[in-house]
């Protein structure tokens, strides 16, 4: 029976929600935004949330806390009579015991899991690893017939472990002429380049950490490998994936190629070439055993639907992702990886734009989806499981808006609005025209190094077609200048970024991030009231794909 003390608890929580659901009719759409950008940071960045991990106590509390606002707002339940899509989950955890064994014959060493090297496996078994495997050096890894560059040519890597360079030759060389230049491509990505050690049959991959290169530190690595590893519930529990999938700091690197007689800068600058031969290192061998707790868990997409009045089979997308990293019971101190900018900001935007889609006057013509996705920092679970599941097809699918950190550095309002993955789609048009009633402009993302246009969940939609527009924060702050915006927002990559520290601070700046809203919003609006399906532009990898989809 339910206690009178809990009675009143839910009728006091339902009374403070209707009352949030009342826009202040005294605040302008700008600052209407703020506050519920605050409201819901707030929120779902408290320890109580305990980091918002998949299957969790906190995924509990984070989808009942937006099924409740959604519906408050009048929102419709996105999936038939149902708020929710479930995703099958496995959560893997590796014992952080795990040694990594190197031998040569003048060369022995026993590397940590943490600081000397992290390892798993997306493979969903109790036990694996690597005994005695040659390691073989494979460049960048990567395979593209299209570019003329195949690192797997004339060897052998069957049972083998390969050693991979983070990023892609294009980045190592600054030529603007190679893959993308300074701009990472999807080849440089860790998860292309595991999984084309997989295709290759490869046992193992271990990834060389370079901050530059990866566009962060190893403490980003440490955090974000460690713990449980999640993956999508596979029938064949993915045993077609590698047995190990490692990185190792460069300093282990360098040592690594020493004790094989190898340099390792000059590798690295001949891995840089497309007539690069891959390398044994030495008869150089690895071991690792792998034991892993299990947990199959049911997670959730939350789909909140705004009917469309006139099209209603038609859907633009907004999508954010809810989780974030959990808690680290093995660190010390404050081990509550809270995301109040990874990315409770974006949800906390979903819900602000859902407001104004429903209280802005008219009803969309299109229907507008707001997708809260489960398992981002997993590996785009949560949209790679709607892509595969749509609750509405591609075909009728105009386009999908994501928010991922857009509080990242509270930068406040700024000159420029960047765009990941500049020069993409059609979507940029409606940007252009968005931005210049800001009076802002329009720019390529800050560090376009980082690959980041494959880091989130817009990717997920991106490669069955739908045209995906991803922005960033730009950093030519109102206020302050560009250089002060470039050293807020490296500094918090540097010591906030998939850290304890990236909480909720009332005293943060959202204007920034009300600013992407606001353009997000009107760039839905437009395309809701519009029979426009916007196209990739002439070249982009998924512009085939999306016109497969319209071909009846």
């Amino acid at each position: 029976m339910t206690s009178p003390l809990a009675t009143l608890a839910a009728a006091c929580g339902l009374s403070a929600t209707l009352a949030w659901s009342q826009a202040a009719a005294a605040l302008t759409v700008d600052e209407q935004v703020q506050k519920d950008l605050h409201f819901h940071i707030a929120e779902l960045a408290q320890d109580t949330y305990a980091g918002r991990e998949p299957g969790t106590a906190g995924e509990e509390m984070t989808i009942d806390w937006l099924v409740e606002h959604f519906a408050a707002l009048g929102a419709k339940p996105g999936n038939g009579d149902s708020w929710l899509q479930e995703v099958a989950i496995t959560a893997v955890t590796t014992d952080p015991a795990a040694v990594l064994a190197i031998r040569g014959d003048a060369f022995n060493a026993d590397w940590a899991y943490g600081e000397e090297m992290m390892v798993s496996t997306q493979q969903q078994v109790a036990t694996t690893g690597i005994a005695a495997s040659e390691l073989v050096f494979v460049g960048y890894g990567i395979n593209a017939p299209e570019r003329g560059w195949n690192d797997y040519a004339d060897v052998d890597v069957t049972g083998k472990t390969v050693v991979v360079l983070i990023n892609d030759p294009g980045f190592a060389t600054q030529d603007p002429a190679l893959f993308n230049g300074n701009a990472m491509t999807y080849y440089g990505r860790w998860d292309y380049k595991y999984a084309e050690a997989a295709r290759q049959g490869a046992a193992g991959a271990l990834i060389v950490h370079e901050t530059d290169a990866a566009a962060y530190p190893w403490e980003v690595v440490r955090n974000s490998w460690s713990g449980a590893k999640i993956g999508l519930t596979a029938e064949n529990r993915h045993r077609d994936k590698l047995a190990v999938e490692g990185w190792i700091p460069l300093a282990q690197a360098q040592r690594l190629f020493a004790a094989a007689g190898r340099d390792y800068a000059a590798d690295k600058a001949a891995a840089a070439h497309a007539d690069f031969e891959a390398v044994a290192l030495g008869g150089m061998q690895a071991s690792v055993t792998l034991n892993n707790n299990l947990s199959d868990r049911m997670s959730h997409n939350v789909a909140a639907l705004v009917p469309g009045s006139q099209h209603p089979d038609e859907v633009i997308i907004y999508t954010a992702h809810w989780d974030h990293l959990g808690v680290r019971p093995g660190d010390a101190g404050d081990n509550i990886y809270n995301g109040a900018s990874d990315n409770a900001s974006g949800v906390a935007g979903l819900l602000a734009l859902a407001r104004q889609f429903l209280t802005g006057g008219e009803r969309p013509e299109r229907s507008v989806l707001f997708l809260a996705v489960t398992a981002e920092e997993s590996g785009l679970l949560g949209s790679k499981f709607y892509a595969e599941n749509p609750l509405f097809p591609p075909e009728k699918t105009v386009a999908n808006f994501n928010m991922d950190n857009i509080a990242a550095g509270n930068l406040g309002r700024t000159h420029d609005v960047a765009v990941v993955g500049y020069g993409n789609s059609e979507l940029e048009d409606y940007l252009l025209r968005a931005a210049q009633r800001q009076g802002r402009v329009v720019v390529q993302e800050p560090y376009p190094e980082k690959g980041s246009y494959y880091r989130s969940d817009h990717f997920s939609l991106a490669k069955v077609g739908i045209p995906a527009l991803y922005l960033t924060n730009a950093t030519d702050s109102v206020e302050h200048g560009k250089a002060w915006g470039d050293a807020r927002l490296r500094d918090y990559v540097a010591n906030h970024y998939h850290k304890p520290s990236d909480e909720y601070d009332p005293a943060w700046d959202l204007s920034g991030a009300a600013q992407e809203v606001l353009l997000l919003l009107e760039m839905g609006r437009e395309l809701t009231s519009s029979r426009d399906f916007p196209e990739w532009r002439d070249g982009v990898e998924f512009k085939a794909a999306r016109e497969a989809s319209l071909t009846p």
